[in-house]
């Protein structure tokens, strides 16, 4: 059997879906996690930085190489597990280390990554995440130990994955920098579920970090949107009261849209990551399955009391955004409108003076037409008279002579002139 040709792509899209494996862990173990992003024009940045990055601390431990185009990779450096991964604005990594400092959130657990590998960072840090977990007490030691290591006030604990875990964090950074995630193994739960967990977690964390950056770029802009609303409302106020000159409100109209079309234009991408960061925020929560623990908020009910309104925000500013540069279309065709009716009136009474300056020349025609009649009889009677002198020696005096050629001649003149006037019409 002849074998067919496989797509180019066949093998490399099939291998995508399984391109970001779930680690792997079990209770009790310590999870360090840090996501890096440029601070501007990240999708655009330099890939090799991070590819060298991640191999100047790949070298430290003598681990393996990934492959120079691999946007994952997982191995064992020293004690810890190591797992990077490539994002589109951002990278990540992820440190897994089997048992757990006798102090909870123990800074020294961080030192995976070591300092001075961190200050050469091709980025700045978005979130940095120390996740304790250990084996599920009872109720009463879980509450002890949640009363301990976080602020009551905005503490979010839950049962997840029909009481597989329990999962639990203030959402708050910590002195040394980091935010704390507990995650509670009840007994039997496999390594590969707590390690699906964990990563839930991870990634709950950082796209709530990635859509944040939205509501601050919507809080920057916040006072030139306002500025914007003022100006254009002005310009809409002085186009109804219609006291200003087209030419005038032009400039400025076209200043107001350029510039509401460049924030537009500069915001477009923010706003829709940012809407993309937070779907995948509320999936993860939503795989996690949650059951409320003994009375305490859940992710899902935090996230809709904290983190939902400033994404409401951010999706009302997009639509005030758009509003206005609807708005700013709609004034640009007014305006419009409103030099087209003012040039229609202008070329109206130009008609109407181009009409009057016709019937001028018309009748000055006429009348140079009459004068050009009287100027031609003038001469043709003199050449007539010239070539009837010879009757004056039948005894006819000049003057008789004159008078009796001149009507007829002024009257042939005259019908010469209309001929050929009816000729050119």
């Amino acid at each position: 059997m002849t074998p067919i040709e496989d797509h180019p792509l066949r093998y490399a899209l099939a291998n995508e879906l399984h391109a970001r494996p779930f680690p792997v862990a079990q209770a009790p173990c310590t999870v360090v996690f840090l996501a890096i992003k440029k601070p501007v024009a990240a999708v655009a940045r330099d890939r090799a930085e991070d590819m060298a990055h991640l191999i100047d601390l790949l070298d430290r431990h003598g681990a393996q190489h990934p492959q120079p185009d691999a946007t994952h990779y997982a191995s064992q450096i020293g004690r810890h597990w190591l797992k990077w991964e490539h994002h589109t604005e951002f990278v990540t990594y992820t440190a897994i280390t089997q048992n757990v400092s006798e102090r909870a959130f123990n800074p020294a657990d961080f030192e995976v990554f070591p300092p001075d590998w961190l200050m050469a960072s091709p980025g700045q840090r978005v979130t940095s995440i120390m996740l304790r977990v250990v084996p599920r007490p009872d109720d009463g030691a879980t509450q002890a130990a949640l009363a301990d290591w976080f602020e009551p006030e905005s503490l979010a604990v839950s049962r997840v994955l029909d009481d597989s875990a329990i999962c639990a964090s203030d959402f708050r950074i910590d002195p040394a920098g980091h935010m704390r995630f507990a995650l509670f193994v009840s007994e039997g739960t496999g390594r590969r579920r707590t390690g699906r967990i964990i990563q839930r977690l991870c990634e709950i964390e950082t796209y709530k970090a990635m859509s944040m950056l939205g509501f601050a770029r919507v809080k920057a802009l916040m006072p030139q949107i306002g500025e914007l609303d003022r100006q254009l409302t002005q310009l809409m106020g002085e186009m109804t009261k219609d006291t200003t000159h087209p030419d005038d409100l032009l400039p400025q109209l076209l200043a107001t849209s350029t510039e509401l079309e460049t924030l537009s234009a500069r915001s477009a991408f923010r706003f829709a990551a940012t809407g993309a960061y937070e779907a995948i925020v509320h999936q993860r929560i939503e795989a996690l399955r949650e059951d409320r623990f003994h009375g305490r908020q859940t992710f899902a009910d935090f996230m809709m009391r904290r983190y939902d309104p400033a994404m409401r925000t951010v999706k009302a500013t997009e639509r005030r955004l758009q509003a206005l540069s609807d708005r700013a279309i709609r004034a640009g065709d007014l305006l419009r409108t409103r030099v087209d009716v003012e040039r229609s009136a202008q070329n109206q009474a130009l008609l109407e003076s181009m009409d009057r300056r016709a019937d001028l020349a018309l009748r000055l025609q006429h009348t140079v037409e009459g004068l050009s009649v009287v100027a031609i009889s003038y001469y043709a009677v003199s050449l007539v008279s010239y070539l009837l002198y010879p009757l004056t020696n039948a005894g006819i005096s000049k003057g008789m002579l004159t008078a009796g050629v001149t009507l007829p001649v002024v009257a042939l003149v005259w019908l010469a002139v209309r001929r050929i006037r009816r000729k050119l019409e």
